[in-house]
Parts: C-alpha cells; sequence; structure tokens
C-alpha cells in the first residue's frame, strides 16, 4: 500500500513536470560555481596584498563547494537526460576539479550509501575507526585509554583536524582506483578516463599555475584549496545523517522497507539563499534519497509535497535549522549515537511507539 501511495505521489510529479531534467539551469549554477572558483584562486596567486589574496581563496571556496555539490547531481544521472552528458559532467566536477574519483564515489555513495544508509556495517560514512566513535556499539568495544579518549576527548579532537576530510577523500579514491585498474576482472573503460581526469587535476592545478611561479608554491596553494574545502564541504555533506535524529540500525536480515530506511535515516536542513546555492538541493536531503534522479532544483517545490506524504503514511519527516545541525554533528563526538537492531525498532522509535530501551545503550 505505501509503494503505491509513493507511485501516486511520482507521478503527481511527473504531471507538474519535475521529472524532467532542468539541464539548462543546473549547467547554468555550474558554470557560475567555475567562474567564481577560477577568479577567486587568481586572486589567491596574484595579489601581493595577503588580505586580498586570502578573500579570493574564499571566493574560490565557495565556488569550488558549489562546483561539488551541483555534480553530486550528475553523478545520479539528474542534470541530463543523456548519460553521456551526466557522464562529461560528472568526470569534470569530481576526478578533475577536485581530484575525486568518480568510479570510487559511485560505489561508496551511489552503490552502498543510497541503497544501505547509517545501515552499520555497511554504510561506511560513520566509519572513522581508530580515531573517533560516533555510535555506542564502537564504544562499547573500546576498552581502556582508548574507551577514555572516546568519551572525553575525542569531541575537542575531530573539529580541529577536519580540514583533511577532502585529502582523505583523495587517498581513498587513489586507492579504489588503482586496485581496480590493477584486477583484470574489474578494470573497466571507466576507470582509464577517471585516471585520465584524476592526471589531470595535477595538470590544470599544479602544472598551469606553475608556469607563472615557482611549482613548489604552485602546490602548496593547490594543497590549501584542497584544505579550504574541508571544513564546508563537510558542513553541507554531515547534517542529512550524523544528527542523532537520523537514526542507525545494525546490519542484519531485518525486512527491507525502502521508505522507512530512507526516511529513519536521513535529516533535512534549512538554509539561507546563499548557503542554499551552495548546498545543491543537498540540504532537502530526504527528497534527494527518495528521490536520486531528480534535477534538485525541483527539491524545493517537491518538499511540501513529500512532507504530507510522510506524515500521511508515518514515517519521519526532520528540518532542522542548518546552524542546530551543525551542532548536533559534533555532539555526536560527545554522546555517541544508539545502533536500533532492526529497521522496524527504529522507525518505531523515530514515530513514539517504542522505549528508547529498545535500542542499544552503552554498558
Amino acid at each position: 500500500m505505501d509503494l503505491e501511495e509513493f507511485a501516486a505521489l511520482r507521478a503527481e510529479f511527473a504531471v507538474r513536470g519535475w521529472h524532467r531534467k532542468a539541464t539548462a539551469a543546473v549547467v547554468a549554477e555550474l558554470l557560475f560555481g567555475f567562474a567564481v572558483c577560477i577568479v577567486g584562486y587568481v586572486m589567491f596567486l596574484a595579489c601581493e596584498s595577503r588580505l586580498l589574496a586570502w578573500l579570493g581563496m574564499a571566493i574560490s571556496t565557495y565556488g569550488t563547494l558549489v562546483v561539488v555539490t551541483n555534480t553530486h547531481t550528475s553523478t545520479h544521472n539528474g542534470t541530463s537526460d543523456k548519460k553521456w552528458v551526466n557522464d562529461l559532467l560528472s568526470y569534470l566536477g569530481y576526478p578533475l576539479f577536485a581530484n575525486l574519483s568518480l568510479s570510487y564515489w559511485r560505489n561508496a555513495h551511489i552503490t552502498i550509501h543510497h541503497a544501505a544508509p547509517n545501515v552499520m556495517g555497511i554504510d561506511d560514512d560513520h566509519d572513522f575507526m581508530p580515531w573517533f566513535v560516533t555510535n555506542e556499539t564502537e564504544m562499547r568495544q573500546a576498552r581502556g585509554l582508548g574507551r577514555f579518549y572516546y568519551r572525553h576527548l575525542q569531541k575537542f579532537f575531530f573539529p580541529a583536524i577536519l580540514w583533511v576530510h577532502v585529502f582523505l577523500r583523495q587517498k581513498s579514491s587513489w586507492l579504489f582506483l588503482t586496485k581496480a585498474l590493477l584486477d583484470p576482472s574489474r578494470r573497466r573503460r571507466a576507470h582509464w578516463y577517471d585516471l585520465l581526469a584524476m592526471s589531470m587535476y595535477w595538470v590544470a592545478w599544479v602544472g598551469v599555475p606553475s608556469l607563472f611561479m615557482p611549482f613548489s608554491e604552485a602546490l602548496l596553494a593547490s594543497a590549501i584549496r584542497i584544505a579550504f574545502l574541508g571544513y564546508p564541504l563537510f558542513a553541507v555533506l554531515a547534517p542529512a545523517h550524523y544528527p542523532h535524529e537520523a537514526g542507525c540500525v545494525r546490519r542484519g536480515e531485518w525486512p527491507k522497507d525502502f521508505l522507512a530506511l530512507q526516511t529513519c535515516t536521513t535529516v533535512n536542513f534549512r538554509t539561507g539563499p546563499i548557503g542554499g546555492f551552495a548546498c545543491s538541493g543537498l540540504q532537502y536531503q530526504i527528497e534527494h534519497h527518495l528521490f536520486p534522479n531528480y534535477s534538485h532544483v525541483y527539491y524545493k517545490k517537491m518538499s511540501p509535497h513529500v512532507r504530507a506524504f510522510c506524515e500521511r503514511m508515518g514515517y519521519p519527516y526532520r528540518t532542522m535549522g542548518w546552524g542546530e545541525a551543525l551542532w548536533k554533528i559534533f555532539a555526536v563526538f560527545a554522546r555517541p549515537k544508539p545502533v536500533a537492531p532492526d529497521l522496524e525498532t527504529l522507525h518505531d522509535e523515530l514515530q513514539g511507539r517504542a522505549p528508547e530501551a529498545a535500542s542499544e545503550s552503552v554498558a
């Protein structure tokens, strides 16, 4: 019955035209992000004034954030009806622009995360072990000094190292791509395209600037650019699944309910117009998880209808302010999240139909 109602909601969106790819709007946003990034980066490289140079880096970071979040739509084939257009924009936005492997992203994000969001043991977006714990199961397994660190100290260390966020994703990208290329059974033409675009990153962001400055300075500037992206990118990606309101569930053989899984593990957050533009629809994560291949420019219009559907069918639909969401992200490192034993228990807890004791607790 629920899936029939969901099909009816999808049909309603089709009547309104929201299933159509908003190619012109999405590409226009992407081009704006490109322009802002390049202008700001040139300011950073060329200005003798330190104040103007760092202002340029801040401007460039905003543009880069727009490009990366906008490209997310293309990786879900949400920009165009033509696959080659989505693929081209995806290669430009991730490997070439941020040195993030498209193959790695599609595996970790689209294949795994979207199929099992916040399912511990499958979705590793919360997995920071052994450096940090985010749920009570990990906390329970810790002993001695490790347990003391996780309980009392990690909440101070985690915010201090977020500048490495994108570097770690780059490392994972290269490891994933290298293993795929070295394994004939896994190797595909797409992996070679990925390698080409990942290599061109170094030509574009280090080689070209080094024509006008020492190579070491060009390399350092590239590293600073990626470090600056760490905090704002985490601030966009993390609010949807890290707060306590975005439940976690233990991996198991429990019945798979698509609608419950996506809504119980995901929350939305509110932004202003400048932040909203930088998020490229990622503030509407519930809409995105239910309709991942839609163009993000429709999510705001879809939101009231999705909320009404969830309330009518008994699924959670949570929205919080961006600042509140960011605070609650870091609260997870002070008070790790419980892990529900199965999806039904998690659903009931979020709807107020079961006691908290049904989930795991720290011994």
